[in-house]
């Protein structure tokens, strides 16, 4: 099982170079992957604040690790231009060398909806249209496209993705509709620890109504490879601005939590750290060598 890491969004104003420093330690202590959230801005109790852009963000730490795979977490669709963003993820893809995975979902957060002057209202049919319009300039490499919200004429992906069919696809969501939309396609699924309330016995309901869309897509449930955000807490400082109850305990005890979620047929986990600073990665570190040490 890969193990990754989501790195800040708002925990604390991270600057490129600190950004670039832990992606440096995730390198370094053996992790598997790095996620940015593609959110704009949040509205908390004490303050607005938001993250750095995150394809930029994504371009500039392709270019300077190696190893790992990036990804958004996840691109919210209906924030971006499609066929824009298509281009975007080919051409991170071709800094990395081939290391993005191309999360998708709708988005959720009203506020930065409205702040940024995007349509809220109908956002999943929204991202039904840029859903395909994307996969089609990836896999194909050009389109025509008459939609109810995007028209494209002789649309053409040039250069080419850097590998054939372009980067793989996962969706984050557990909608019906978003599932019966993605899963046709896509090569992989994500839950948030949310949706299971952080609790591998809950896992096994939410996996059966993952397989459950896969077949009903016309796949098996094999295809589409089950990946899941855990929420982590370690010892230092500054914390997360999130909700639920993260796992605690010792490197071995966080490590038998991971065995549980691998033998639950996940595939890849995205680590929340709290906090999310270079210590509490060498120590995910430390807890991804325990967990494979019992494999």
């Amino acid at each position: 099982m890969k193990i990754g890491v989501q790195f800040p969004e708002i925990e604390y104003e991270a600057s490129w170079a600190q950004l670039r420093d832990l992606a440096h330690v995730v390198e370094e202590v053996g992790l598997d992957s790095i996620w940015l959230g593609d959110h704009l801005l949040y509205d908390l109790a004490d303050g607005r604040q938001g993250p750095w852009e995150c394809w930029s963000m994504l371009a500039a730490l392709a270019a300077v690790t190696e190893r790992v795979q990036l990804g958004p977490f996840v691109a919210a669709l209906p924030f971006h231009n499609p066929a824009i963003l298509a281009k975007k993820a080919a051409t991170v893809d071709e800094i990395s060398g081939g290391r993005l995975v191309f999360g998708v979902g709708a988005g959720w957060n009203r506020f930065e909806f409205e702040a940024f002057g995007l349509p809220y209202q109908r956002r999943v049919d929204r991202f039904a249209e840029a859903f395909t319009i994307i996969r089609t300039l990836l896999s194909e490499g050009s389109i025509d496209f008459a939609g109810e919200f995007y028209t494209l004429r002789e649309c053409e992906l040039s250069p080419r993705p850097t590998r054939p069919g372009g980067p793989p696809l996962m969706v984050g969501s557990i909608g019906a509709r978003m599932l019966s939309i993605t899963q046709p396609h896509v090569q992989s699924w994500n839950g948030w620890y949310d949706d299971f309330d952080n609790d591998v016995d809950q896992l096994t309901p939410l996996l059966a109504m993952i397989d459950d869309a896969s077949v009903e897509a016309g796949r098996t449930p094999s295809e589409i490879e089950k990946t899941v955000a855990v929420y982590i807490g370690l010892p230092d400082a500054p914390g997360r601005r999130t909700g639920g109850e993260a796992w605690t305990g010792s490197v071995e005890e966080i490590a038998n939590r991971l065995d549980e979620v691998e033998d639950a047929g996940i595939r890849h986990v995205q680590a929340v750290l709290d906090p999310i600073v270079p210590s509490t990665v060498e120590r995910l570190g430390e807890i991804a060598a325990r967990h494979k040490s019992h494999r």
